[in-house]
């Protein structure tokens, strides 16, 4: 403990440079492992949410089926194309793709690196208290990114690609675009599912209290029903349903979070009292 109070300003730098070595190689490594397979990445994993076969369009359909509304969750073929319209668009969106893939991969181990690095200055109660981050924020990103890539991004790719204000008009994607359509649905996802780690720290802080977040609880479901009601590829209220229901619940798990961070500071407060 004493080593780490005494290192210098320049040998945090060091360290903190070695963190990111280590971090950006493990991306790179898991992008070019992504590149070697990059036409079977974009058969069987990009443009799968663009198709009926696609797991979640099927399992709407069984719904619909069971529940008797066949016509508004059974999906019906997409009818558009996907062009190339740079000389570079394929290439480069390759690239970006194996970049997204080998930066899923490789999030367990750069966000270790990066706790590795923020570890050594907390406090040994602040340590205690944030015991299995790693594998929280890791859990939450992964089932962020599941939810982008499996609820997400076939809603958004079907409500875009079956929206049409004239018959004239025939729906011609540029690659460019749906590839970053749906990176910004998985990665976005990933992130947005780390809100709960956002609200534990800033109760830590003092940022936010639940009060304040059970006060705006209804302006904060009006935003996911709105949220729920563009994606969906119809107006229907099991379709808005099926993307609001987690964004919702998520909200509510980040309440319980804090609501739990202010009793335990409460009674650290009143320890301390009592011993003073």
């Amino acid at each position: 403990m004493s080593e780490e109070k005494e290192m210098s300003f320049l040998d945090h730098l060091e360290e903190l440079r070695w963190h990111v070595v280590k971090s950006v190689s493990a991306i790179f490594i898991g992008t070019i492992v992504a590149f070697i397979y990059v036409k079977w990445i974009f058969e069987n994993i990009v443009f799968a949410p663009a198709r009926i076969d696609f797991p979640t369009f099927k399992y709407m359909c069984k719904l619909g089926e069971f529940l008797g509304t066949e016509e508004s969750l059974c999906v019906k073929p997409f009818n558009f194309l996907v062009q190339s319209r740079n000389m570079t668009g394929q290439f480069m969106m390759s690239i970006t793709a194996s970049f997204v893939i080998g930066l899923i991969i490789a999030f367990p181990y750069v966000f270790w690196q990066v706790w590795s690095f923020i570890k050594p200055g907390l406090k040994m109660n602040e340590k205690t208290n944030s015991r299995g981050a790693v594998a929280a924020v890791t859990f939450l990103f992964l089932l962020g990114v599941s939810f982008g890539y499996y609820v997400l991004s076939p809603m958004t790719i079907w409500f875009l690609s079956t929206y049409s204000i004239s018959d004239m008009i025939v729906n011609e994607f540029d690659i460019t675009s749906y590839v970053s359509t749906v990176v910004g649905m998985v990665i976005g996802s990933g992130l947005l599912f780390q809100f709960p780690v956002v609200v534990y720290f800033m109760t830590k802080v003092g940022m936010l209290t639940p009060q304040f977040m059970r006060k705006f609880r209804k302006h904060a479901i009006v935003v996911i029903l709105i949220l729920g009601a563009i994606v969906t590829p119809s107006p229907d209220p099991f379709s808005m349903m099926l993307i609001s229901t987690p964004l919702y619940f998520l909200f509510e798990i980040s309440i319980i979070i804090s609501a739990v961070v202010v009793k335990r500071k409460q009674k650290a407060e009143l320890l301390a009292d009592q011993q003073n």
